[in-house]
């Protein structure tokens, strides 16, 4: 993504039909098209890609920058943030520190891109093994953690009322290049986004490409619970793991939203 700026330059003064108009100058006019979203050649060619993607989105941030003079505040907490979580995801990813370098859980992503209040985070599993893709789980879910325990009581000692949790959805699929491969779209990111919005949760991820029942330990799969959920558009029973924890604190006539198997 470019941004699209005019300057001074790029206008003139002229005549039209009698009166005198500031025009933006034709160069300028015609150089406003897709190539400003920075995508490359769009006719190119899809790869696709299997790929897991997470969405992170943080709860309340609309609320946050409506606050008195926001242009002081959210910059504060966007640079905040965008450093801690990148510092996070390194740290989650880390297993073992060598003499030059580092052993991991699991790769490190290969996109991550700023939605505004969300981050669209992707992994190429091409050679990540079923362990390895499991491990991404537990580090994004941690980070959620992480997030009501660690950041948000420093973040408060520098901005007022910051968004209260962070909020993420994991789905596995095929994802398809776009232009020269700096963006992708795919069912499995929808997927993801539609995830991290589920009323009362802040992590959840769909069962589809996960081995869990075979792949975790009983004291592992004891935290989640597996659930239908009616994804509009997309899957009317979505199998979907969710924390024990978040799916117990649901009041009692609610819980329903949530299907058996």
């Amino acid at each position: 993504m470019s941004l699209f700026i005019t300057e001074q330059i790029d206008y003139e003064r002229e005549i039209i039909d009698e009166k005198n108009y500031l025009i933006l100058k034709n160069e300028k006019f015609e150089s406003f098209n897709e190539s400003v979203l920075g995508l490359g050649l769009i006719s190119e060619t899809s790869n696709v890609m299997s790929a897991i993607c997470a969405i992170f989105d943080l709860e309340g941030f609309t609320n946050f920058c409506k606050q008195t003079d926001p242009q002081l505040s959210v910059p504060v907490f966007l640079s905040e943030y965008l450093k801690w979580i990148f510092n996070e995801i390194k740290q989650e990813t880390m297993h073992k520190h060598g003499l030059n370098g580092y052993a991991l859980w699991h790769d490190l992503p290969i996109l991550i891109k700023f939605m505004g209040d969300g981050l669209l985070v992707i992994w190429n599993t091409k050679n990540i093994d079923e362990i390895y893709q499991r491990n991404i789980i537990h580090s994004m879910n941690n980070i959620t953690m992480k997030y009501i325990k660690t950041f948000l009581p420093k973040i408060k000692r520098m901005v007022s009322d910051p968004p209260s949790a962070l909020r993420c959805g994991i789905s596995k699929g095929n994802i398809y290049s776009v232009g020269n491969g700096n963006d992708f779209v795919g069912p499995c990111i929808n997927l993801a986004s539609r995830l991290q919005k589920l009323p009362y949760l802040t992590f959840s991820f769909s069962a589809r490409g996960f081995n869990i029942e075979n792949g975790w330990k009983e004291g592992v799969k004891k935290d989640w619970l597996i659930k239908t959920f009616n994804i509009r558009g997309m899957a009317n029973q979505e199998l979907i793991y969710i924390k024990k924890d978040e799916f117990d604190k649901i009041p009692e006539d609610e819980k329903v939203i949530f299907g058996e198997i």
